[in-house]
């Protein structure tokens, strides 16, 4: 089987639109994983992903494609991590802003030939203060060498 060549992708931009978590938005998350919102306005911190995610300015499909991967091949989140300066706020916009930092081709012994896919997401206020930021890692499954 031959693989697409590794594309090179590292630093390209992932800005997008933009985000605000509206108090209904929240509060159907915290009820999904049994939690109540704040009292206070802070958004459910794992508002630090799915803010970023649908913020950021290609869509998952998209990213994959500058990847030269398929969405329909299943790609797989390896990891995630969120570094927060302040709060996520209910009603507050988020610029969401990023790049792909990494894009390794990797042998593994389950799924084969993989590629490892870093970018990193900042979600800031309007006036540019970083609120978070977002450290992603997915697998894209490219195959085995012995599948033809």
């Amino acid at each position: 089987m031959a693989f697409v060549p590794l594309p090179d992708v590292v630093g390209t931009s992932l800005a997008g639109k933009g985000m605000t978590i509206s108090e209904t938005e929240n509060r159907a998350l915290c009820e999904s994983v049994g939690d109540v919102p704040a009292a206070d306005g802070t958004a459910h911190p794992v508002w630090f992903y799915v803010a970023s995610q649908v913020g950021m300015g290609p869509s998952v499909a998209e990213m994959c494609a500058i990847c030269d991967f398929d969405v329909n091949d299943g790609p797989m989140m390896a990891s995630t991590g969120g570094h927060f300066h302040a709060p996520l706020m209910v009603g507050q916009r988020y610029e969401v802003t990023g790049e792909i930092t990494g894009l390794t081709r990797k042998q593994s012994r389950k799924l084969g030939v993989m590629d490892l896919l870093e970018y990193k997401l900042h979600l800031d206020l309007p006036d540019g203060t970083r609120v978070c930021s977002v450290d992603n890692a997915w697998v894209l499954p490219r195959g085995r060498d012995d599948e033809a």
